[in-house]
């Protein structure tokens, strides 16, 4: 998909300090109409304290921030009535009915009365949650409240919607309900900024990546381009007890990794996997092409699993 280059964020040297904390060191990093952009990295890397500056909840220490040409610093309010936000709690009031919850929210953001329960149901429908209408809040499941809080933020119908962990715990049926939702909305044309650890969600749904590490933008550019730069090849996943064995016949351009109590081998070539197994009498318990994963492991040399 192609953008228009019409920049909705542009940050320039954007930096955050709590107390003897840098949060934020210099990020520069943009984002165009029309594409979805995903910010990577391990906890406390600087994602939230990001989005949290674009809509002016978290005071930036120092740099240039512009969300649709304004400053969140001083045109907040101008910047939330354009964004709608899945933050990473869904925060709904679990006395209240889930279209009492949507219609209060619609009156907080300035939905009109006459057309916020024509819009309400037809998000509830979207998100296939037309069945829950006058359920409360506490008799949903997490899933379902998770498909809310996308109802909730796409009440505005915003032109830029911003994820924070969307799927975070749920289940796969659910995560890909919402892919669907997400693709359709980049496709569209609206743009999408989103924060996760899964980095296969983040293959599917973004044109583009940042990754951040320690408050610093590490390396940027689309999912291919990075595999392509950082990691490229395929992986194999052998019992960890056989790395021993596996050592003896490993080539000098060959990558290897510990993850999941499993010893990875990362090749140029799928052969290369094939023949290994050959020669040891070895057999991998998985094969698979070089992914993001892998990126993301070599630039922040940190497990997935210290993410969760």
């Amino acid at each position: 998909m192609t953008t228009s280059g019409t920049k909705i964020i542009e940050a320039r040297g954007v930096s955050k300090r709590f107390d003897d904390v840098v949060a934020l060191h210099g990020c520069d990093l943009e984002v165009q109409e029309g594409e979805c952009l995903g910010l990577l990295g391990p906890n406390g890397a600087g994602k939230s304290t990001f989005i949290g500056c674009l809509y002016g909840v978290v005071e930036r220490t120092g740099g240039e921030l512009s969300v649709f040409g304004f400053d969140p610093a001083k045109n907040a309010r101008a910047i939330k009535a354009r964004i709608g936000i899945v933050p990473q709690e869904n925060a709904l009031d679990e006395a209240l009915t889930v279209f009492e919850n949507m219609q209060l929210y619609a009156r907080f953001v300035g939905v009109p009365r006459q057309t916020a329960a024509q819009r309400i149901d037809e998000l509830l429908t979207h998100m296939a949650l037309e069945h829950k209408r006058d359920a409360t809040i506490k008799s949903l499941s997490g899933g379902m409240k998770r498909r809310l809080a996308f109802v909730r933020a796409l009440l505005v119908d915003p032109e830029l919607l911003i994820l924070d962990e969307p799927t975070t715990g749920l289940d796969p049926t659910v995560r890909h309900l919402i892919w669907e939702r997400v693709i359709g909305y980049r496709d569209e044309g609206k743009t999408v900024l989103v924060t996760t650890h899964y980095m296969h969600e983040a293959e599917v749904l973004c044109n583009r990546i940042v990754i951040l590490d320690n408050g610093r933008v590490i390396s940027m550019g689309s999912p291919r381009e990075l595999i392509d730069e950082y990691a490229p090849g395929f992986v194999g996943y052998f019992p960890l007890e056989t790395e021993r064995r596996l050592r003896a016949h490993l080539a000098s351009d060959w990558t290897t990794f510990e993850q999941g109590r499993q010893f990875c081998i990362r090749t140029p070539n799928f052969e290369d996997l094939t023949e290994l197994q050959q020669v040891t009498g070895i057999t991998a318990v998985q094969l698979r092409p070089a992914s993001l994963e892998d990126v993301y492991l070599k630039l922040t040399g940190h497990g997935l699993d210290e993410n969760e």
